[in-house]
């Protein structure tokens, strides 16, 4: 299995929202720090896609952990990574296609991940990863629209860090 680059897309979130949906791949959105002497904002993060039906969450993921792999049958995720920094790993398994990049304080942008795809995180570095998402599925307790592997189940995925 051969792991690429997550494709960028130079446009709106909304647009490349579109294009994971019809391409069937995730897509990274990158996102320009607006700063002045106060400190710094990204702005506008996902103006065009947020609906009445999703949810905004932010998680904590401490260093050394792997949150891998999940996968959702109606819902998209929008990822964007506020705090330190995570390598995102996704997997296609119709053609057992996978894209791995490391998005965070340093790379800021939103990662677009359509439903079905296998997905998961890994802190690099050695502080905690605070990720903000977006869903277009609100999470229902009695149904979740979920499902789990271990991290380990897709073989061959590099969740170590890569030299060279």
């Amino acid at each position: 299995m051969g792991v690429i680059g997550i494709p960028t897309w130079n446009d709106t979130v909304e647009t490349g929202y579109r294009r994971a949906l019809a391409e069937h791949e995730p897509v990274f959105v990158p996102s320009t720090h607006y700063a002045d002497d106060r400190g710094w904002s990204l702005m506008n993060q996902l103006q065009g896609v947020l609906s009445v039906k999703g949810q905004v969450n932010f998680s904590t993921q401490y260093p050394g952990v792997i949150k891998a792999w999940h996968r959702h049958k109606k819902q998209t995720d929008f990822w964007i990574v506020l705090r330190g920094h995570l390598k995102v790993g996704v997997h296609r398994p119709t053609d057992n296609q996978s894209w791995a990049m490391v998005a965070g304080e340093k790379r800021p942008g939103t990662i677009i991940i359509p439903p079905t795809l296998w997905h998961g995180a890994a802190t690099v570095g050695p502080e905690s990863a605070g990720l903000l998402y977006f869903v277009t599925e609100a999470y229902n307790p009695a149904e979740p629209d979920e499902e789990r592997l271990d991290h380990d189940a897709i073989d061959g995925f590099p969740w170590e860090v890569q030299h060279g």
